[in-house]
């Protein structure tokens, strides 16, 4: 069948619906006026029989071709607890008005279907049809309770496609964490056994050419790289699965941030990294969670910006007791749309993937990590004109 008209059966103002709009399908046909007002009528009865049962049906009017004719079809659906029969009252006149009739039912959902033949000299085809069912697409509303129902299902179908596609977006990340985290698991094993060889090789007494140490030099960076790289795989999954982690302990914030710098300035040495701390305080942290923090951001700020560039690390300590710590760069900068969603999983800027290897899962665990020490994580940043990262750490002082 080819639906022409719509309507949910809910309450006794839908029989107004369903009986014009019944007469208005038929008189676009071209049917007499008794043939419409019949068909309307047949119609309005069943729909009143259903409303006294449920709350839930449905009436769809449509032309469906029957071998070489066409028939017009009123299709109600609906479900009851109730036992219904053709014999009740307003299903009974229906039959008489209409020349096929048939309810089916079971388990409690029913189907009526009520369909008149259509004159061969309409002279149907699918293009009529097709002119038909635009036409009522773009009709007004008969009265402000249709329009109210339109908008009402309109709402209705946007939040069931939203549920959908949420749903389907759950699913399809679950099974992406649970291959993130098989996968991870897989590729540990290997690559500590293949870093172990190469240091095995790297400190052997046995001669070694300059050539060999240098490729040994080569295989062993790239080993880090790679286990470095299955570590924020597994940090995503495990962070998924609220199983991220941490051996908090109190520490000297100033000290630690001095001690990460020295760390990362001997990593990069084509910058410089200037630091300009504020007053010091105690913070409750996982050491080496915050170093993957330090790691990310200063890596970032090296891998984003010219060589010969200075990085600037700073920190201030409010008077709420809570350490604000900053990390500046002189490099590309990101757009508004970017900096809205550079903490999202696996999120890369579409400009910069096409120059700069990455997974986008650093500033996402960096998120994390600073989030589960209660602070809080954000970028200030203009396009071609540097970035910088703020990120706040509660102090011991704060109950």
């Amino acid at each position: 069948m080819t639906e022409i008209v719509s309507i949910s059966l809910e309450n006794e103002m839908d029989l107004v619906l369903a009986h014009k709009r019944s007469m208005k399908v038929a008189e676009k046909l071209g049917l007499t006026v008794a043939t419409q007002t019949t068909f309307a009528t047949a119609v309005s009865e069943v729909a009143r029989a259903v409303i006294e049962y449920t709350d839930n049906g449905t009436l769809a009017i449509g032309i469906e071709q029957n071998k070489t004719r066409y028939v017009l079809k009123a299709n109600v659906t609906f479900n009851s607890e109730i036992k219904l029969t053709s014999g009740d009252e307003g299903f009974y006149y229906a039959q008489k008005l209409v020349p096929e009739f048939e309810l089916t039912g079971q388990n409690g959902a029913y189907i009526i279907d009520m369909k008149l033949g259509l004159p061969r000299s309409l002279k149907l085809d699918a293009v009529k049809i097709s002119i038909l069912k635009k036409f009522f697409q773009e009709e007004q509303p008969l009265n402000p309770y249709e329009e109210i129902k339109r908008r009402n299902s309109h709402l209705h179908k946007l939040t069931a496609e939203q549920e959908e596609e949420l749903r389907r977006t759950k699913l399809i990340d679950e099974k992406k964490t649970e291959f993130i985290s098989i996968a991870s698991h897989e590729l540990k094993t290997p690559l500590t056994v293949l870093k172990a060889f190469t240091q095995m090789a790297k400190t052997t007494k046995e001669p070694v050419s300059d050539r060999l140490k240098g490729i040994l030099n080569k295989i062993d960076l790239q080993s880090t790289k790679l286990n470095s790289l299955v570590q924020q795989l597994l940090d995503i999954s495990r962070a998924e699965n609220g199983n991220l982690q941490y051996n908090l302990k109190q520490v000297k914030l100033n000290s630690f941030i001095i001690e990460q710098l020295a760390v990362m300035q001997s990593i990069m040495p084509n910058h410089t990294i200037n630091s300009t701390l504020g007053d010091d305080a105690d913070v409750m942290i996982d050491t080496l969670r915050m170093e993957q923090v330090f790691s990310n951001l200063l890596g970032n700020a090296a891998k984003y910006s010219n060589i010969n560039t200075d990085i600037e690390v700073g920190s201030v300590l409010d008077s709420e007791g809570y350490i604000t710590i900053s990390i500046k760069d002189q490099g590309i900068g990101m757009s508004a749309d970017t900096m809205t969603s550079i903490f999202d999983k696996f999120y890369r800027a579409e400009d910069v993937s096409k120059t700069h290897a990455g997974l986008g899962m650093g500033l996402y665990i960096t998120s994390k990590i600073v989030t589960d020490h209660g602070g809080k994580i954000w970028v200030e940043s203009e396009e071609h004109k540097g970035s910088t990262f703020h990120f706040s750490l509660p102090s011991c002082c704060i109950v």
